[in-house]
């Protein structure tokens, strides 16, 4: 067993925290200017945008999920919120009764192209700004 003492680990763990500043402020600042200008939350952004870029007719939620690094049951949550705002419609798989697959709506699709801009430029800004900690090798 390795013994790592404070002041070994403490360039490490300043980077880690240092990272982990940086994606909290840019994914507040992306939902924060989603939900105000488009009522959307970053996570369903995400799931739409995941949705265009996959360019099918429909995806499996186990495939949705580890593109959009969400657990089962929050995936399930937000695509609920999709489909009940009439963004995404859910189906079950014929060959497989546990396999179900969303797919965009017109609607979702007509409020993704209105949102990408805007999540686009928060992006932009944000790593305009933003300066990745150095990777200790």
């Amino acid at each position: 067993m390795i013994e790592v003492t404070p002041s070994d680990a403490a360039p490490l763990v300043q980077q880690w925290r240092d990272l982990a500043r940086s994606f909290t402020t840019i994914s507040c600042r992306l939902d924060k200017a989603l939900h105000e200008q488009h009522g959307l939350g970053m996570s369903d952004f995400e799931i739409l945008d995941r949705l265009v870029e996959g360019c099918k007719d429909s995806v499996r939620m186990q495939e949705l999920a580890d593109a959009v690094h969400l657990s089962q049951s929050a995936l399930s949550r937000a695509v609920a919120r999709l489909d009940k705002d009439g963004l995404v419609e859910r189906e079950m798989c014929d060959m497989d009764r546990r396999g179900v697959f969303v797919r965009m709506t017109e609607a979702g699709l007509a409020r993704w192209q209105e949102a990408c801009p805007t999540h686009r430029a928060v992006l932009e800004e944000s790593f305009a700004t933003f300066q990745a900690p150095a990777v200790r090798a």
